[in-house]
């Protein structure tokens, strides 16, 4: 499954680690210079919250972290029928 937030889209980014070495020359040195520069990923936090959606459907969604601050999932209420209750009441 890919790493895509459902609501707002977001998804990995690429991006480099640039390492350095010497003094900055704000620090007295004679500058810092680049010793190699190598790929990596900026990973998007998801979370996988139970939602209710507009339609009135309750189920899961992958959802960043950030949509989850905006307030754009409405979290489904908390069930309050047991699991053997609907047996019982059929019967």
């Amino acid at each position: 499954m890919a790493r895509i937030c459902e609501l707002t889209g977001k998804r990995p980014m690429k991006g480099n680690i640039i390492w350095r070495s010497g003094k900055s020359k704000k620090s007295g040195g004679i500058g810092t210079h680049v010793t190699a520069i190598t790929k990596r990923k900026f990973r998007v936090n998801l979370q996988r919250v139970k939602a209710l959606l507009p339609n009135g459907e309750v189920r899961y969604v992958r959802v960043s972290v950030a949509a989850l601050k905006q307030g754009l999932v409405t979290k489904a209420p908390k069930r309050t029928w047991k699991k053997g209750d609907e047996a019982k009441k059929k019967a």
